[in-house]
């Protein structure tokens, strides 16, 4: 069972949402929040696996929310997925640098969120298709400086390096074993090796790290 909680100012926008998810089997809504502090405060009650998170609410605002849940000892398998109207690229931004790990828009339909609450819960990373390569590209190109790239990636192996590339690329454990011809069991432990080498928390910092280094160009292949 997936617990969720939902945060959010526009009560209606919650009940929306809880009458949603509780239709579905595999996910409990175990609390809502109408702002940031009582975001965080009901994060650490409730031990949600998911938080819907919004980032434009009253007092401590989604993104600061999100920072304080993932530096708050024992909520580190929390995940936060960020759902707004607002899809700039400093959102993009402060939402990763914040620990979310995904970021969705609030046009998406019912079945793209279901979705992606189910992907942030398995602890995959999520980014809304309209989110393109290019947008994160510029992001990350500007924080970090590329001739650090090859000190960065010199703790992985050869393997290591392209299942991080894939990772930037969105794909799933699943995907990455089929494109490496791996047992899915194989690609997760790289993936995981991958994150501890690295010091990323989960995939959606992987996906940063795998254009800040360069191992994604900014257009598809």
């Amino acid at each position: 069972m997936i617990r969720v909680l939902l945060a959010d100012d526009q009560d209606l926008v919650r009940a929306g949402f809880r009458v949603l998810l509780d239709g579905e089997d595999d996910i409990d809504v175990v609390g809502e929040a109408s702002d940031g502090g009582e975001a965080v405060a009901t994060s650490r009650s409730a031990r949600p696996d998911v938080v819907l998170m919004d980032i434009r609410m009253p007092g401590l605002d989604g993104i600061a929310a999100t920072r304080r849940i993932v530096a708050s000892p024992g909520l580190e398998r929390v995940r936060v997925l960020i759902l707004t109207t607002y899809d700039t690229e400093a959102y993009v931004a402060e939402a990763l640098d914040a620990g979310a790990s995904g970021f969705l828009l609030k046009d998406c339909g019912p079945v793209e969120l279901l979705h992606g609450i189910r992907v942030v819960a398995a602890g995959e990373a999520l980014l809304a298709p309209r989110i393109t390569r290019r947008l994160i590209a510029q992001y990350t190109a500007g924080r970090r400086v590329r001739q650090l790239a090859e000190n960065r990636l010199s703790v992985l192996t050869r393997r290591e390096r392209e299942v991080l590339a894939l990772v930037g690329r969105g794909l799933s454990n699943a995907e990455i074993a089929d494109r490496l011809v791996l047992s899915p069991a194989t690609a997760r432990t790289h993936v995981s090796r991958a994150m501890v080498k690295l010091g990323a928390r989960d995939r959606a910092q992987l996906v940063v790290t795998a254009y800040e280094t360069g191992l994604v160009d900014s257009d598809p292949p």
